[in-house]
């Protein structure tokens, strides 16, 4: 295989960030409910698993990506679209530079994941193996 992409680069640790964010997020909510301080602890266990499993998940798909790996670049395509929604819903809310950050990482990182550098090192042509 040839060298790493910068695009790679880039979509791995994109794709890390939000994976982190999404942890931090869930250990936040387990912090709040186990301290008494969350709103609802019913919903905030919930919560907590759910941001850290997906956190954990993201982190794996990054790590995937990182090493190369062509499964990775459809659930990173799909994260994006994801943040793009809730970009979306940012805006409506009036978080206008909360979404703005959220929509400048999911446009970078689908940019990134689906340049031809990127499509190049995870799909090379079957003439050059």
């Amino acid at each position: 295989m040839s060298s790493r992409p910068v695009t790679i680069v880039i979509a791995a640790a994109l794709e890390a960030l939000i994976g982190l964010a999404a942890g931090v997020g869930g250990l936040y909510s387990f912090v709040t409910a186990v301290s008494g301080d969350a709103a609802d602890v019913t919903s905030a266990i919930p919560l907590a698993v759910l941001g850290l499993g997906v956190g954990a998940l993201l982190v794996f798909v990054a790590r995937g990506l990182w090493q190369m790996r062509d499964w990775a670049r459809t659930p990173v395509f799909v994260t994006q679209l994801f943040l793009g929604v809730v970009a979306y819903y940012m805006f409506t809310s009036h978080q206008y530079a909360l979404g703005a950050v959220l929509l400048v990482v999911a446009v970078s990182a689908s940019a990134a994941v689906l340049s031809p550098p990127t499509t190049a090192a995870l799909f090379p042509d079957d003439s050059e193996r």
